[in-house]
Parts: structure tokens; sequence; C-alpha cells
């Protein structure tokens, strides 16, 4: 499978990288390309975004060793659950997932949205309209779980990228995701004004979620030097560069 790996250094710049010398303790980063929380430059391999930088300062200020690599989100989902010394971001912290990782944040808010075609003369107004149509999500993603579990008939596909062109084909009637990453995707392709988002539905946190190795001392700690970045504005200057 093809795959992003970046080396990061230890700045407070997401920008400046260089290699690490990997040793035992050194942590790995999953992610995945979640505009604008995480962002993959598709020619230079490098990871920017809200979520990025934040973890790029916080791993900073606790002295932290790390590689961090992008993924389809399944994969670096999947990594951060079975591998030791292994953390993923931005994952969106629910019920289900709470005794799967230790997490640390919140990093962000993410507003969830339906998105219809511009032209579709259906006009659904929450999500229990939704109950008789097919939504389109993307596998591992905490939106498709959420919708899943409340019995929504659902398309899962392996990015969420491939769904506006499936919306568009009629492989389903309306597309579930997140209100800054769908408008990400439709500014990226082209087709701002065939797809609209039509509403909202709910709103999460997302976090840096990490497997039960990661020793409890360092969880606790990445916890207070985050609540720090937040009372010292690093969060909010990081969040200003994105809007």
């Amino acid at each position: 499978m093809r795959y992003l790996s970046i080396w990061v250094c230890l700045f407070s710049s997401v920008g400046l990288l260089q290699p690490l010398t990997v040793s035992a303790q050194t942590l790995q980063l999953t992610t995945e390309d979640y505009p604008p929380f995480n962002i993959i430059d598709a020619k230079s391999g490098k990871i920017s975004g809200i979520s990025t930088e934040k973890v790029a300062e916080l791993m900073l200020r606790a002295k932290e060793k790390y590689t961090l690599n992008a993924f389809p989100w399944a994969r670096a989902f999947q990594m951060a659950r079975n591998e030791a010394n292994t953390c993923v971001f931005s994952t969106t912290r629910s019920p289900e997932r709470e005794a799967m990782f230790k997490w640390v944040g919140p990093l962000v808010k993410n507003n969830w949205f339906i998105f219809g075609r511009a032209d579709d003369s259906r006009h659904p107004r929450s999500l229990e309209e939704m109950r008789p149509y097919v939504l389109g999500t993307y596998r591992n993603d905490a939106i498709g779980e959420f919708l899943t579990l409340k019995g929504f008939k659902t398309d899962m596909t392996t990015a969420d990228a491939d769904n506006p062109r499936k919306l568009l084909l009629g492989r389903f009637d309306f597309w579930a995701t997140g209100e800054l990453l769908g408008a990400a995707i439709l500014k990226s392709q082209g087709l701002e004004s065939k797809i609209v988002p039509l509403f909202h539905f709910n709103q999460t946190e997302m976090y840096l979620a990490c497997h039960s190795s990661v020793a409890p001392e360092r969880i606790d700690l990445w916890n207070q030097l985050l609540k720090e970045m937040e009372r010292d504005g690093t969060n909010a200057a990081i969040e200003k560069k994105y809007k």
C-alpha cells in the first residue's frame, strides 16, 4: 500500500523537517489527509494543518522524539490500536472508542454536515429525515460509525475524497462528512457548484489517540502541556493561520 512517510524534527514549526535517529523510545505518530486539521501536500509530502502543528509543538515541549507518517485512515487508525508506542490523530473521541486508546486533547472541534447535489430536488433538514436514504461515508471514520450504530444505511469507501464523484454518479443519496473537510475536498476537485452543504447534525472533539502501551505519565504530561498551550495563546495562533 502506498503511503507518505515523514521524519519530523523537534521544532515548533511543522515546516522544518529533518531525520531523527530512531530509538526504542521514539514515538510513532500516524495521521491522514483531513484538511484543515491534517493536510498532506501532494507534491512535497509535507504534513501541516491545525492538529499537526499543535501536536508538533506538544512534542517539542515534551522533548519527545517521534516520526510522523500519513496513511489511509483505516490503516493509520489500526496501527495506533495494534502497535506499541503509536498514536493517531485527528481522532474523534466517542463512547465506542473510549477503551481503545489513551487520549490527549482535545486538539480541535469538528462539525459534521450532510452534503447533497445542488440539483437534487430533495431537501432534508434533519438527520431523522435521512432514514430512507443511503449516506456516503468512509471506513473507520467516526461519522460512518455513528450513522451505522444509529441504524442509517451507509455506503463506505476507502477515502472520503472518493465520495463527491460517487454522489454525482448516484451511488448513494447524500454525503456525510466534516464541514471543513467536505469544503476542502470540493474545492480541490472543483465541485463547489455541484455539491452543497445542507445541514449540520453533530459536533465532536478530535484527539491524539494513543496505544495502551504508552505510559500514563506521558499521557498526563502531554495533556498538561496542551492546556498550557491553550492558556498561553499558542493554540489560538495556530488556528488563526488556517482561517
